[in-house]
């Protein structure tokens, strides 16, 4: 017998992750917009609540240094799968679009996300990534 089983979120994660070490890497909404940029273009990304609540509406802000086609956003989790969510984004005028985001919580209280923006320029399709961390206990709201 052959069985198969998906794993997410485990209660065996570790739980002794250290609060005291800031990761670098990841954005910080409450420092300001996250800035990422690939083929020339670059990308500003804004999401409130600024400590990123899970399961609470989030409200996102992406900004482009110039227009793009085909513009798409999706979040998921970077080091756990915790499936694949779209992003509903709203275009407010040439570079602005606005969306909504609700995710959900982890029990290894320390969850990081990865949002993916894929967009086309010129007739090639690109990406870019925002990494941030959820329930950021260091943001303020």
């Amino acid at each position: 017998m052959l069985g198969l089983f998906c794993s997410s979120c485990s209660h065996d994660a570790p739980k002794d992750v250290s609060k005291t070490t800031k990761d670098s890497s990841l954005c910080d909404f409450n420092a300001g917009k996250c800035t990422q940029s690939v083929a020339g273009v670059g990308f500003d990304l804004l999401i409130t609540p600024y400590n990123s609540p899970s399961e609470r509406p989030l409200t996102l802000e992406l900004i482009s240094s110039e227009p793009v086609n085909n513009l798409a956003m999706r979040v998921e989790g970077r080091d756990m799968f915790m499936g694949v969510i779209p992003v509903n984004l709203t275009k407010v005028d040439e570079n602005l679009y606005n969306g909504q985001l609700i995710y959900g919580s982890c029990s290894s209280n320390y969850m990081v996300w990865r949002a993916f923006v894929t967009f086309n320029k010129e007739g090639s399709q690109h990406i870019v990534m925002f990494d941030f961390l959820a329930d950021n206990e260091e943001s303020e709201l």
